[in-house]
């Protein structure tokens, strides 16, 4: 055994996966579990109702699903109702356009800034736009106005061409194939006169350069993209792991361009609770009004939880609570550095 002990082979082992010293398979299951137990009943919040669609969907629902570098696969809870995936699509159109053009392009046409405001602000781009002149990236992809100027940097000859980049880059981060819940997007499409107003206003305003209606339409279609909770946290495992998703063993993204698209997810992942969410758990995460979360822990795992009630920050109450708790078990708070 080349002088190496039964414990060596086995804290190596746990190492390549990802897990910490002292944890083991089971006791992560045993993590997930305990919060499945502890949330499952809890009522606080409720669905979003903004979005017609949305609420319909049973609030009862609740799915946790964890992944580590080797792709071992820890669940609870419901594993197969898929939601609509809504702004977390957000994190994945932003990572698209940084692995096509570079992580400089998000930045000078958008920017990365936090707007202090709520995500579907329209004041925010006037603000930004009188404070800091024309075409100053004071925004980030992670808010509708970014969010929807990111859809129409993805580069293509019509609207199928765009589509096509669009999903096949989120079916490799999911590890399967993805497609619109019809439902939602009719449901979106028939309401989404704010966002057809902003995608004007950032077509006036430069940020969008051409077919600003396309771009409001291919945004709502990304948005009704349904996931489960499985697909989710492969989607954050991907990230987790340098781009290379670890149930498939395909590099979705270059391992360069990720630390990018964490800052982002960072500053603003949780809406106006961002800052409250990463000062709680370190965690680069996104939210969606559909009731999902995924959370990356760098180089340990990614997480996901899927609960439609939200709080009126817009983010799943069930979900925060989970992955918290999960995460503040297993080590996963990256700024928490643990004395030798």
């Amino acid at each position: 055994m080349s002088g190496h002990t039964i414990r060596d082979f086995v804290l190596l082992g746990a190492a390549a996966a990802g897990i910490a010293p002292g944890q083991t398979p089971a006791m992560i299951q045993s993590t997930i579990d305990a919060a499945y137990a502890k949330y499952r009943n809890l009522n606080e919040g409720k669905n979003a109702d903004y979005i017609p669609a949305l609420a319909k969907v049973d609030p009862k629902l609740f799915g946790i699903a964890l992944i580590t570098a080797d792709g071992k696969v820890y669940t609870a809870g419901d594993l197969k109702t898929e939601v609509s995936i809504q702004s977390i699509s957000k994190v994945f159109t932003m990572a698209q356009v940084m692995q096509e053009q570079g992580s400089d392009a998000i930045l000078k046409r958008i920017g990365v800034d936090a707007t202090g405001m709520r995500f579907n602000s329209i004041m925010a781009v006037e603000i930004v736009r009188s404070a800091a002149g024309a075409g100053a990236p004071e925004m980030n992809p992670l808010v509708n106005p970014g969010a929807i100027s990111a859809t129409g940097m993805v580069k293509g000859s019509s609207s199928d061409e765009v589509w096509k980049k669009i999903i096949s880059f989120y079916n490799d981060f999911a590890g399967r194939s993805l497609s619109v819940l019809p439902a939602v997007y009719k449901s979106e499409s028939d309401s989404n006169e704010r966002n057809q107003a902003i995608g004007a206003l950032m077509l006036a305003y430069g940020y969008i350069k051409s077919n600003a209606p396309q771009a409001v339409d291919l945004y709502t279609r990304q948005c009704s993209v349904g996931v489960n909770v499985k697909d989710l946290a492969t989607m954050a495992a991907t990230l987790a792991f340098n781009g290379k998703n670890p149930v498939t063993g395909k590099q979705a993204m270059d391992a360069e361009k990720v630390p990018g698209v964490l800052a982002v997810m960072a500053t603003a992942g949780l809406y106006d609770d961002s800052g409250k969410w990463l000062f709680r758990t370190g965690l680069p995460a996104k939210s969606g009004v559909g009731g999902g979360i995924l959370a990356v822990s760098p180089g340990k795992f990614g997480i996901a939880v899927i609960s439609p009630p939200l709080d009126e920050a817009g983010n799943s109450v069930r979900a925060q609570r989970a992955i918290a708790d999960i995460s503040n078990a297993l080590g996963g708070n990256p700024y928490a550095v643990k004395a030798p």
